[in-house]
């Protein structure tokens, strides 16, 4: 993957407000993959002590959708057009991990799915699956 395709993804994640709040970070970037991080932090975790499913959601959505901006000319963004999460278990650990993949990359429509796992020490459990399409878009 070239340097201009990684410095656009990054450029583009930087000035995602939500993102910052959250604590998420780019872990890796490659063709149709990406891996978002983001930390368990107080203020991100609902009533019983757990993530809330909105942070699981939140950087689900996010490595899905610039998975799919990785098959994409650099003159393009994505928005999701749908995706659906199914939640697994709990988020409980240090912090979690969010794998988004692309399953068909197109010029209209990219399907693609996300994976969220949650990371306590050297233990990772799968919390959460997501599929959805991102629609390409002119910058």
């Amino acid at each position: 993957m070239e340097d201009r395709q990684k410095a656009r993804i990054q450029k583009s994640f930087a000035a995602q407000s939500m993102m910052t709040t959250l604590g998420a970070e780019i872990h890796s970037i490659a063709e149709g993959t990406i891996v978002i991080t983001a930390p368990l932090l107080p203020g991100s975790l609902q009533q019983q002590g757990f993530g809330h499913a909105g942070l699981t959601f939140s950087i689900g959505d996010s490595a899905a959708g610039y998975a799919a901006l990785t098959t994409l000319p650099l003159d393009s963004e994505v928005v999701t057009a749908e995706i659906k999460i199914n939640l697994l278990a709990p988020a409980k650990g240090d912090f979690l991990r969010a794998t988004g993949r692309v399953v068909k990359p197109g010029r209209r429509l990219v399907v693609v799915t996300s994976e969220v796992h949650a990371i306590e020490g050297n233990t990772e459990k799968l919390i959460a699956v997501l599929q959805g399409t991102m629609v390409p878009v002119p910058l």
